[in-house]
């Protein structure tokens, strides 16, 4: 196992009971059937996840999944307001509020990978190797090096955001870049301004022609945890959208999730974490 994935998978084991409630067993309301819309993340979306998990899931169901990939707090809204039925997000605050307010019949632990810094390979920060990613990117404000933030209330944002009130600065100027963009196309933008940013493994290792390199990585503040939450309110697809919960955390596809993106970049994109 490498580093990262040590450091990684022994932070979650706290976070991967944090469910507000569990799943039925999956498979338990056989005759669900219908559209259920699934607002989730641009992360699972660009690693390619969702392109595996989504077709094998109407495969062994009367569902079908209509996908909508947004940043996770906008995921969340979607559920505030009653458009989506079932969320797959990473944005654990954001989603303790969601099922405080009682917006969720169930939040249930699928897995986690971890968020990791990366840059252009000649560092100009001097940041490689770094184990404080909050020191890592006061070095990056104090130098003025180039940082693509997302600027889109995802959950890779708001882990950003967090970081930096640790680094203790506020960043603006010319030098930190708000792409306004999904993760896919904020790497792209950050390797074509040789520019710093805050990317989940997952679609870092998925994104293709990159120039940049991961520099900060395997700190367990940069665990990355996602969770399926069944939307409650009026006119929701519950059949479906809670056959999907009790899917996606059962021990078969939580084996797809552990074996995703081996072949291809030999280790796993994501961890999986659904309660026995």
């Amino acid at each position: 196992m490498t580093r990262h994935a040590a450091v990684v998978t022994t932070a979650a084991l706290a976070l991967a009971g944090c469910g507000d409630d569990s799943a039925g067993e999956p498979g338990s309301d056989a005759a669900a059937s219908g559209t259920t819309i699934l607002a989730t993340t641009t992360s699972t979306r660009d690693s390619g996840l969702l392109d595996v998990l989504v077709p094998d899931f109407e495969r062994g169901s009367e569902c079908r999944v209509k996908t909508v990939a947004v940043g996770s707090g906008d995921a969340l809204k979607l559920g505030e307001r009653g458009d989506a039925d079932v969320l797959l997000v990473h944005s654990p605050a954001a989603e303790d509020a969601f099922m405080r307010d009682g917006l969720g019949a169930s939040r249930v632990a699928v897995m986690h990978n971890d968020f990791v810094l990366i840059g252009p390979p000649s560092d100009p920060a001097g940041i490689a190797g770094a184990t404080d990613a909050p020191a890592a990117l006061r070095r990056i404000a104090r130098t003025r090096a180039p940082f693509a933030s997302r600027a889109d209330d995802s959950g890779t944002h708001a882990k950003e955001v967090d970081l930096w009130e640790q680094a203790g600065i506020r960043p603006r100027g010319g030098w930190y870049v708000e792409t306004g963009q999904g993760m896919g196309e904020t790497l792209t933008i950050a390797g074509q301004k040789q520019a710093y940013t805050l990317s989940d493994r997952g679609a870092f290792l998925a994104a293709k022609n990159l120039d940049a390199k991961v520099l900060v990585e395997g700190a367990a503040p940069l665990l990355n945890p996602y969770h399926v939450i069944v939307v409650r309110h009026e006119g929701t697809n519950a059949g479906c959208a809670q056959d999907f919960s009790d899917w996606i955390s059962s021990p078969p596809t939580q084996r797809t999730i552990s074996r995703f993106g081996v072949a291809e970049h030999g280790e796993p994109l994501f961890f999986p974490d659904a309660p026995p």
